[in-house]
């Protein structure tokens, strides 16, 4: 069972009544900034058919500086999902493909010797830009993974003992085979506790895999993603002016609560042999934020928690061999946890 983020509506927000909070298009409420993220969605769905949480799941790690796994079977559109967000909002991007004779010096850069000067000189990889595309993370060896964990952190690279900044905004989107498991390398808790979601792209509905077939039939090319009509509608300035604004969005002490009490008890169910941490809790709380912001309100409820607590908890528990053995999902269990904890009015 998965659950991703569903998709904000630009003309309400889910399960919004009236009085609750600003509209999208409200004046003063950063109607016009909001819009420009639901046009990205619109723009994705030129090339990307469905998908709608994933791309959700991305403009959120975008807004709150996240980064997201996206995992799938091949032929779900995850790196097309990728380029196209990024073609829609007018930033930098860097494919690697992760493979197990990757090095760490080519993701982050190294230092290389110039012969004019007798000087070593560093040469950025690919990592220096804005989006960054790790293709198949799972397929590279833990100590190139553990080449990303500053990049992710700390939103710098060091080299030779200088720290190098990267460019902001700055989010890696890292895919993975979920079934294959020959040639792989688990991601590390560690590694896995630095996304900020995890969302699963599931094979496409009847009538969303018939649309596909047709656009491939009408002559539809995934490497040219301008002759689909794919336009950048924001750019990195309107990221980060989004992202000041979601920082203004409010959670009150009674939803903070519960917050905390679904982090809790995750540590507490006796199917997880790990449940969350504290910083896997301030990530549902800033994701939260995120998915009210897009959804035209200043302030958090617990239906937002609600909504997010799937792709950004599933990653960061770990269930007990036993349960597993008894064919125990993760996400039963914290839907589980959801339904017992006691929502605050």
């Amino acid at each position: 069972m998965t659950e991703n983020p569903p998709a904000p509506q630009p003309d309400r927000g889910p399960e919004q009544t009236p009085g609750q909070g600003p509209s999208p298009s409200a004046p003063g409420a950063g109607g016009d900034l909001r819009e420009r993220f639901h046009q990205v969605r619109r723009e994705v769905a030129k090339a990307v058919v469905g998908q709608d949480g994933a791309v959700t799941g991305v403009l959120i790690g975008l807004l709150v500086r996240g980064h997201v796994l996206l995992e799938g079977v091949p032929g779900v559109a995850k790196t097309l999902l990728v380029r196209s967000i990024s073609a829609s909002l007018s930033l930098d991007t860097a494919r690697v493909q992760f493979t197990p004779d990757l090095m760490p010096g080519d993701v982050t850069g190294s230092l290389v010797y110039d012969s004019t000067t007798g000087d070593f000189t560093f040469r950025e990889g690919p990592v220096f830009t804005h989006l960054m595309l790790a293709d198949e993370i799972n397929r590279t060896p833990p100590k190139t993974q553990a080449s990303l964990l500053e990049a992710m952190e700390e939103r710098q690279v060091s080299v030779d003992g200088i720290g190098r900044p990267l460019p902001d905004p700055f989010l890696v989107a890292a895919t993975q085979n979920p079934v294959e498991y020959e040639g792989t390398y688990p991601l590390p808790e560690a590694q896995l506790d630095r996304f900020l979601l995890k969302v699963s792209l599931d094979l496409p509905q009847r009538g969303e895999e018939i649309e596909v077939i047709r656009r491939h039939s009408a002559g539809f090319n995934p490497s040219d993603l301008a002759d689909a009509g794919v336009r950048a509608v924001a750019g990195a300035e309107e990221v980060l002016a989004a992202r000041r604004a979601v920082w203004q969005v409010t959670v009150s002490p009674e939803v903070i609560a519960y917050i905390v009490d679904v982090a809790r008890a995750t540590r507490q169910s006796p199917s997880f042999q790990l449940g969350v941490s504290p910083r896997g809790a301030t990530a549902l709380m800033n994701s939260a934020k995120a998915w009210a912001w897009l959804s035209g309100r200043d302030f958090v409820t617990p239906d937002d928690v609600k909504a997010l607590a799937l792709p950004c908890l599933r990653h960061r528990v770990s269930l007990r061999p036993e349960a597993s053995m008894d064919g125990v999902a993760a996400d039963d269990v914290l839907q589980g946890i959801l339904a017992t904890v006691p929502v605050p009015r």
